[in-house]
């Protein structure tokens, strides 16, 4: 049980980061999808927490976003 609460929070955290992440940079999701070199359902999947970006993805996002990877996974509170 702890490990699916784990995961949870986990998802949950990228989720979140995604999403204010493009708010805060003006974009859709569409756009962000454009930048990431996915689909717009993909980054909709993303910032439900319904699944995880791939690594690659990640880094992608992390280009897109001008932040660190550790950020986005939740391991530093700043970019």
């Amino acid at each position: 049980m702890r490990i699916l609460i784990f995961w949870y929070n986990f998802l949950m955290i990228i989720a979140n980061r995604i999403k204010e992440l493009r708010k805060e940079c003006g974009m859709t999701q569409s756009e962000l999808a454009k930048l990431v070199g996915c689909s717009q359902s993909m980054v909709v999947r993303w910032e439900k927490g319904e699944c995880e970006p791939t690594a690659s993805a990640i880094v992608s996002l992390s280009e897109a976003f001008d932040c660190s990877c550790d950020y986005l996974l939740g391991k530093r509170e700043d970019y």
